[in-house]
């Protein structure tokens, strides 16, 4: 510029803002959650009337560590989804929660017990609760400012715990009413047990790993008939021709069975076979002569599986001898392999029959299963039908019992949960007997606790369950008798499930879990609350005190002292005196499965707190796949054990987070991310976006590049709002302009936020946080930035200050922010607070006490929409070919261009005449013609019809606007165009 052209810069109306490009949001966001906290914006919400409520029911973490990544997804997802609910205009209330009771926190204890040479027995119960109590409470502490951090609202002051004195009064009394309506009883059948934490575990406390273990091929000799039988056995009655076949055909044949657990062998009471499989019985007839498995051997196995099993047994040759039918399988009986062993002083001298399961498969082994009715699901099943006996010789420790013949005191899992010496014994022991035609190790999934990490066995044991077959009370129901069948109504009919397939999940396994195992045996966690009388069985009906005064009395006490009340010296006189004799009970003393904890939080949260709901209900239930078998599962059956349905009417579920490349998260791996130190290099809100941009129905990966992704789509963002706020300086409402009188370009941007409103709510309200964002960047980044900004920088800058032009672009600036702001903040909580206080910075204003502004239909304009769909498109053709001409140095900006366009379709080109076509092309000048369009125009392939001439721009450059016109430099003010003349006045 020569220093005597005019400089013009101070009269644009150019961008205002101290909206900073730089965010700063680690240092900034603590600072908003301080002040959000001063000005009680979450209890200030509650304060606004008529409104129907909302309640998304906080699945409780566990109180023991620092948050990981996974927490992060899940709790930023349950604020999405309370915010998004609150801004739509509902009284949407969030009361977060801890899971307080339970085996990691007493481990915790005992481990420092250890530490300082003590031991647990040498504490009292009341002692170690005690103890439990305030190392839950310290990490509630730790947890909550780290929830907090996230920018996660809620009732932080008052949040829920189940080891409040209320909440294990409640606990207490829903307990009770199992026991009252009959669904409550003693049993003793296989369970998941931890022999390293000595209790049982349900099946949410359950994962599993890798494990190698032993594999036996174990013969099961067949018996000839009653004559074969030991002294000490009973006859057995068998029909003539199953005796003539014994003897005749299978006198010296064995069956042969496959195990991966070689200590459950001497526990065997049965050997199942499949009556739709096909059986066989081959003869060895050639094999090494060190081999178990010996010329002349005849064993009975599933044809699928001889080959393989022969192979094991390194049989070199062998011969099918016939087919051994399903009915003729089901006559025979076996000797069980230690039969007769010495040591064993008779221990196993009774019959093994044959029994038919459809458990059986060809999958591996040999077609026939060994069954250990005290050790394993299908065994009971089987056992329970057939009257097999239980047998007691597994210890809690993992330990056969002292007095078993051979095997007492073997490890089966050592106490630091290694493989002790009991399979190896059992091996040896059948080696010796001549059981064994193969043996090997095997790589497999198994299960394992947890906590401790270590392998589980399936163990008999006196434990208290839930009847989920038994009709609950009376029976009379409008969703079913039976805890199952009002589980499975309720999943049915009355839950909605996100995505769909949890419906599916819950419902199989639902239909197919057995009974439900209530007891630990433990002390921190709420007691099972019942008396059972001396002297009686189980079976018995007066077995189980029950006893509403009674029960009356312990849940008072539990309100008062909580349930340490349970184990105070004296507290079965206290809660029987006076009502029934106290010398006539036992007090038992398991504690209740803390699955049972957090199920029966709907009734002293949701039930009985003042921001519970009035039916007990909640909307929305939010939490990990794995809670399909934790909290989602014994949350259903709690309730529908006590209030006949489930306690939500909606489960929503994400997947789990992994690395960038798909892997499990694992510190030993070193690549865990921790949502600490992702808020202290990029802020909270970039973990926000994370987890809106992600498909949360999958599992999410996340790590350093992934994370700077987003940061790159934050700043797009970011600079977005900066435009508005820029442009939108000491507007106000004088300047406000009707829609009818806009431009057709600011009447297009508003059926755009008609569209979007609509996409946001119904988005919103199905909880697709990842459809809504997307939207919401697209139109920013696309709509907004590409396009309406791009368009209407001119206008804005240099239009008079009252043209209709100008004021338009304004207006609709407003109209932006005010959906902008609200429709993102449940997602970027901080960012959208600054952006609103930059605007309205009064003392108790926040973009969270707003709602989202109600969008008049009438914005909606589709024949509009489908005319500028169709102009934009000639303008991608336009920028294209001018993109070129500036690659190519031949032009600086799109200003020194005035382009020929060439247009095929008269409507299309009746469109561009219409609009000020060279605005929306950035462009000084613009010739639309019908003309054929000449070979040496650009064209875009994808775009038909549509062809452009370069052509430069005639004139002198305006020094106030940059366009290059004819009539620069002919009027009052020098080296200006007539509109920016007009605007100097």
């Amino acid at each position: 510029m020569c220093a005597d052209t005019p400089d013009y810069k101070d009269t644009l109306f150019l961008p205002k803002t101290d909206f900073p490009m730089r965010a700063g949001l680690p240092k900034r966001e603590p600072e908003w959650l301080a002040r959000w906290e001063e000005i009680g914006i979450y209890h200030r919400l509650r304060e606004k009337p008529g409104r129907e409520t909302f309640i998304l029911h906080d699945g409780p973490p566990y109180a023991n560590g620092h948050l990981h990544i996974g927490h992060a997804l899940n709790k930023i997802l349950k604020d999405m989804v309370v915010r998004s609910q609150q801004m739509m205009g509902r009284d949407s209330r969030y009361v977060p929660g801890w899971d307080c009771h339970g085996l990691p926190i007493e481990w915790k204890i005992e481990e420092q017990y250890r530490a300082k040479g003590r031991s647990k027995d040498e504490v009292s119960k009341v002692e170690l609760r005690r103890e439990c109590r305030a190392f839950a409470d310290k990490w509630i502490d730790v947890q909550r400012a780290e929830f907090k951090r996230l920018g996660v609202t809620g009732n932080w002051e008052d949040p829920y715990l189940t080891m409040d004195f209320h909440a294990e009064a409640v606990i207490a009394a829903e307990f009770q009413k199992f026991l009252m309506n009959g669904t409550l009883y003693q049993g003793s059948k296989p369970v998941m047990w931890s022999p390293v934490e000595k209790t049982a575990l349900a099946e949410a406390e359950v994962e599993y790993h890798d494990h190698q273990s032993p594999t036996i091929w174990v013969k099961f000799p067949i018996l000839s008939g009653g004559a074969d039988l030991p002294p000490n056995g009973e006859p057995t009655d068998y029909p003539a021709a199953a005796q003539r076949l014994v003897k005749e055909d299978l006198h010296d044949a064995a069956v042969v069975i496959w195990t991966t657990t070689p200590w459950t062998i001497p526990q065997n009471r049965a050997v199942c076979f499949n009556p739709e499989l096909s059986y066989g019985l081959y003869r060895v007839t050639d094999a090494p002569e060190e081999n178990w498995a010996r010329p002349g051997d005849r064993y009975l196995i599933a044809d699928a599986l001889a080959e393989e099993v022969l192979a094991a047994a390194r049989v070199e040759g062998h011969a099918r001898e016939r087919t051994v039918t399903a009915e003729e399988l089901g006559s025979l009986v076996t000797a069980h392999p230690l039969r007769g062993v010495a040591d064993g002083a008779g221990e196993w001298d009774y019959d093994v029959p044959l029994l038919p399961g459809d458990h059986v498969t060809e999958d591996a082994g040999t077609g026939f299963v060994h069954t250990a009715p005290s050790h394993g699901d299908d065994d009971y099943r089987i056992g329970l039908a057939h009257g097999l006996k239980m047998t007691h010789n597994v210890l809690e420790d993992g330990s056969f019992r002292p007095d078993l013949p051979l095997f007492g005191g073997g490890l089966i899992i050592t106490h630091k949960g290694k493989e002790g010496d009991a399979n190896k014994r059992v091996i040896d022991a059948l080696a010796g007997a001549g059981a064994l035609i193969a043996r090997g190790r095997l790589k497999h999934s198994y299960p394992h606790s947890w906590r401790s990490k270590a392998p589980l066995i399936y163990r008999n044991t006196a434990q208290w369950f839930a009847a989920i077959d038994t009709p609950v009370g009376d029976g009379q129901d409008a969703h079913g008798t039976t805890i199952r069948a009002r589980a499975l109504t309720s999943i049915d009919e009355l839950v909605t499930w996100t995505p769909p397939s949890g419906r599916n999940r819950l419902h199989s396994m639902i239909a197919n879990r057995p009974d439900w195992v209530l007891s630990r045996q433990r002390a921190w966690g709420v007691p099972l609350t019942c008396f059972v009388k001396k002297d009686a069985r189980p079976e018995d009906a007066d077995f189980l005190l029950r006893n509403e005064e009674v029960n009356a009395r312990i849940v008072a006490a539990f309100e008062q002292e909580g349930a340490d009340a349970w184990y105070l010296d004296g507290a079965k006189e206290r809660f029987l005196g006076g009502i029934v004799d106290p010398d006539a009970y036992e007090q038992v003393f398991d504690i209740l499965d803390v699955w049972f904890d957090s199920g029966s939080t709907h009734a002293f949260v949701l039930r009985d707190r003042a921001d519970g709901t009035a039916d007990g209900i909640a909307d929305l239930y939010l939490e990990g796949t794995d809670q399909h078998r934790g909290w989602f599962h014994s949350s259903m059956l709690q309730a529908c054990g006590t209030k006949g349905r489930a306690p939500y009417r909606g489960v929503l579920t994400h997947g789990f987070t992994l690395d960038e490349k798909g892997m499990k998260m694992s510190k030993s791996l070193g690549n865990t991310v921790a949502p600490e130190d992702v808020t202290k290099q990029y802020g909270a809100d970039i973990l926000r976006l994370w987890v809106a941009q992600s498909d949360y129905t999958a599992d999410l990966r996340i790590g350093p590049e992934i994370l700077k992704g987003v940061a790159d789509s934050y700043r797009r963002l970011r600079n977005t709002m900066r435009f508005m706020l820029g442009n939108l300086a000491g507007f106000a409402d004088s300047e406000r302009i009707d829609p009818a009188e806009m431009p057709e370009l600011e009447r297009w941007v508003l059926h755009r936020l008609a569209e979007l409103d609509h996409t946001v709510r119904e988005g919103y309200a199905k909880y697709d946080f990842q459809g809504v964002f997307q939207a919401l960047f697209n139109f920013c980044t696309v709509d907004l930035s590409s396009v309406y900004f791009d368009i209407r920088k001119d206008a804005l800058y240099c239009d008079a200050a009252d043209s209709t032009r100008r004021r338009a672009a304004r207006t609709v600036l407003d109209l932006l922010f005010h959906r902008l702001t609200t429709w993102l903040a449940p997602v970027l909580v901080f960012t959208m607070e600054e952006v609103w206080l930059e605007r309205f910075p009064g003392e108790g204003s926040s973009v969270h006490l707003v709602d989202m502004p109600a969008t008049p239909a009438d914005w909606l304009d589709e024949p509009l929409a489908a005319k500028w769909a169709g102009i934009r498109q000639v303008r991608r053709v336009v920028t294209a070919a001018l993109e070129i001409q500036r690659r190519d140095k031949v032009i600086g900006a799109s200003l020194e261009a005035a382009p020929v366009v060439h247009v095929r379709d008269p409507e299309v080109l009746k469109a561009l005449r219409s609009v000020h076509f060279e605005d929306v092309c950035i462009t000084s000048d613009v010739w639309l013609t019908g003309d054929p369009i000449p070979n040496e125009a650009f064209r875009l392939p994808e775009i038909e019809g549509v062809g452009v001439v370069f052509e430069r721009a005639e004139g002198e450059k305006c020094q106030r606007c940059w366009k290059i016109l004819p009539d620069v430099g002919q009027h009052a003010h020098p080296m200006v165009c007539k509109r920016c003349n007009d605007a100097l006045g």
